[in-house]
């Protein structure tokens, strides 16, 4: 379980934590899924951060490290606080649409891979279903491909995992850096559940063996009590 960090450094650096990732993916969920709630009071987009389900990693953040990733985002002009007649507390919404010139079906990729890690493009389209439906998967991966392209690219295509019938894909917001330790923990969990495999094989053909020898003695023994009778 993950919890806050604020690391000091430029505003206008490129790369996001985890933190600001989760809070800018959150505030794009919500539009979409709940738009009669958007935008966002600090206590909602918290919750929403905190959600166990649909997120990974599933995070433990206060309102407070919440409100500091919002000023780091507002001063990157990723996130905005707005004002609204009435309104007894303050509310955030985000500016990625705006920013990185981003369509609701490109928005829908990047915030579920913000929201839930590397993905196959099979999954990303389950995902993503109400936040944009696909007809597709092709209209999945021309999504994908946009923000590959992007300069500097939103998106990457990871290196296929052992075993693996499908690459993933992953956001870059938080930088390449983090993108090759996923794919280092990756290559890592296939060669694990590769050498998991070939353990079991060996155990089972050594019971086979053990099985086979059984049944040879018992062969033999069964030999020597018929001899007896003939």
């Amino acid at each position: 379980m993950t919890t806050e960090a604020a690391p000091e450094r430029d505003p206008d650096e490129h790369i996001l934590d985890q933190v600001e990732i989760r809070v800018l993916a959150v505030l794009a969920e919500k539009e979409a899924l709940t738009p009669d709630a958007y935008p966002l009071s600090l206590n909602a987009l918290t919750n929403g951060c905190n959600q166990l389900s649909s997120r990974d990693p599933v995070m433990t953040l206060t309102d407070a490290g919440v409100h500091d990733a919002l000023q780091r985002l507002m001063q990157r002009k990723l996130a905005a606080e707005v004002s609204q007649a009435g309104a007894r507390v303050a509310k955030y919404e985000h500016r990625m649409r705006v920013k990185w010139t981003l369509e609701q079906d490109k928005l829908a990729v990047l915030t579920i891979l913000m929201l839930r890690g590397s993905q196959t493009v099979g999954e990303i389209r389950a995902r993503s279903e109400r936040m944009h439906a696909f007809s597709s998967i092709e209209q999945v991966e021309t999504s994908l491909q946009f923000l590959i392209d992007k300069y500097p690219p939103l998106v990457a295509r990871l290196a296929r995992m052992p075993g693996a019938k499908e690459s993933r894909f992953a956001q870059l917001l938080s930088g390449e850096l983090a993108i090759e330790q996923q794919e280092i923990a990756a290559a890592f969990s296939g060669s694990a559940r590769v050498d998991g495999r070939q353990d079991r094989v060996a155990h089972l053909e050594a019971e086979v063996a053990q099985l086979r020898t059984a049944v040879d003695d018992l062969s033999a023994e069964f030999a020597q009590f018929k001899k007896q009778f003939d």
